[in-house]
């Protein structure tokens, strides 16, 4: 017998926080999420999202024991500004019975249904700074930060039941050159630095950072508004994803570069891979999960490669060199050998472009489904 339930209480989206754990217990892929943030990202009351946007957990059971999760998700500005009439799903895991997976999908259709929407969408978070899309290659490799982990059967399940592919994201692994850029990217830098009269932005705090944060989710909306799936950073967002990511934030790891009046027209942000950190943490920070994360970032070989922006009127003019060489210098002083790109959509040939001068392997991919309402 499968039951479905709706989780609005405390303890109740505790048990939907928790359940991937169980599900994932004996796998040496899955990277788990920190319960607590997973917990602040559900509440209403600290996640600003919540402004514009409602949310629906819901929990199966089977013969009485937890057996997959997901969340309905209306984002209010992309129905209503950009009138897109789509419910979003996410956070969805499951057990490998289709009829579970059956009796999710089929909450998240009375929601788009009770709200006159035309069709459902997912796996997606809230916005686009959070997770997006089913992993359908790559199981053999753990999952980052900022990724879903996935079985193999999920695919099955969601094609069974009638969705077809709507996106596809990839990610690459790249390999960092040990001698540092090349004389080429070297001279091209250079070049594009005294041509456009910029220079390079390093900080040496977070406080400093800080002072950019702002410029720099400007840049993200400008970078990025062009695509089909981008729904634009609020500011109240802005203040959120701060207090969210900061912990985990390293000067070194990013990027500026700045026009004459010092405004910051590119950036790129990197952090140390936290994968293993996260798998020691086992979704605590306490009593020594602060131990694993604090180590991790002054303790690696690997990165994961996050995000990229670059003011619309600079773009395509050899900035990405600028920062390229920046990054491959400071990998080099730190020992990383290996960076982990974050998942980019397959129609973004110029972000993809940018990796084949390193040698790189394209080794996961990710895919929304969708499926129009009845």
């Amino acid at each position: 017998m499968i039951e479905i339930k709706e989780m609005k209480t405390t303890s109740g989206l505790k048990a939907f926080v928790e359940f991937p754990f169980s599900l994932f217990e004996d796998n040496p892929y899955w990277v788990p999420p920190i319960i607590k943030e997973e917990l602040e990202t559900f509440d209403q009351s600290k996640n600003p999202v919540f402004k514009n946007a409602d949310a629906h957990f819901f929990l199966a059971f089977k013969d009485g024991r937890p057996a997959g999760r997901i969340v309905a998700i209306i984002n209010w500005l992309e129905v209503n500004e950009q009138h897109k009439p789509k419910v979003r799903f996410g956070w969805f895991d499951a057990i490998d019975d289709i009829e579970v997976t059956r009796a999710l999908v089929q909450e998240v259709e009375k929601v788009g249904r009770r709200h006159q929407l035309q069709f459902m969408e997912g796996p997606v978070g809230f916005s686009n700074m959070d997770k997006a899309g089913m992993l359908v290659e790559g199981f053999e490799h753990p999952n980052t930060m900022i990724t879903w982990y996935g079985l193999p059967y999920y695919k099955q399940h969601f094609e069974q039941l009638g969705f077809e592919r709507e996106k596809e994201w990839v990610e690459f692994k790249i390999k960092i050159p040990g001698e540092g850029p090349t004389d080429k990217v070297k001279r091209f830098s250079s070049l594009i630095l005294e041509k456009y009269n910029l220079k390079v932005v390093r900080f040496s705090s977070k406080k400093e950072i800080l002072k950019h944060v702002d410029k720099i989710f400007e840049l993200v909306n400008d970078t990025y508004r062009n695509l089909s799936t981008f729904v634009p950073v609020q500011p109240e967002q802005v203040a959120y994803y701060k207090q969210k990511y900061f912990r985990y934030l390293h000067p070194d790891f990013i990027n500026c570069v700045a026009d004459s009046d010092g405004e910051i027209v590119a950036f790129a942000i990197t952090m140390p891979s936290f994968a293993k950190a996260l798998q020691r943490a086992g979704g605590r920070l306490f009593p020594f999960g602060w131990f694993h994360l604090l180590r991790a970032r002054f303790f690696h070989q690997k990165a994961a490669f996050y995000l990229i922006g670059i003011k619309p009127e600079y773009q395509n003019k050899g900035l990405t060199s600028i920062i390229f060489k920046e990054m491959n210098e400071m990998f080099n002083r730190r020992g990383i050998t290996e960076v982990e790109t974050n998942p980019e959509l397959e129609d973004n040939k110029a972000i993809q472009a940018l990796w084949n001068s390193y040698e790189n392997e394209l080794h996961k991919r990710r895919r929304t489904y969708r499926r129009e309402l009845e």
